[in-house]
């Protein structure tokens, strides 16, 4: 092999080189992008959470009068609230995402029956 056709093979070397090196720096980049970009999605979901849980520990001190008061589906802010009584002296609470319909929690809670006085 003569010195000049040496050169165009070492040429040729560093360019494939560079191109795999290149392939990975982008691969890379774009894995490292991703990671960021679900790191701020949990973390989104969990402030999410934290608030929505803030929202039912209030829920939990409801009495049974202000729980029946809330059947069924209304907006309470970024949520949809739905009680349900399945029992009389059980209340279920959903609470979705009002843009995706999402779960985002959902609590059971025992009210017993008011004592029922003889005349």
């Amino acid at each position: 092999m003569s010195r000049r056709e040496r050169h165009g093979a070492v040429l040729l070397e560093v360019m494939i080189a560079l191109a795999i090196l290149t392939s990975a720096g982008v691969t890379v980049v774009s894995l490292a992008a991703e990671s960021a970009r679900a790191v701020s999605r949990s973390r989104a979901a969990e402030a999410e959470l934290r608030a929505a849980n803030g929202f039912f520990s209030a829920v939990a001190l409801w009495p049974r009068a202000d729980l029946d008061r809330h059947l069924g589906d209304r907006g309470e802010g970024r949520w949809i609230m739905r009680v349900d009584r399945p029992r009389p002296t059980l209340y279920v609470v959903t609470l979705s995402d009002s843009a995706s319909r999402a779960l985002v929690l959902r609590t059971s809670l025992y009210r017993p029956e008011a004592p029922h006085v003889a005349p």
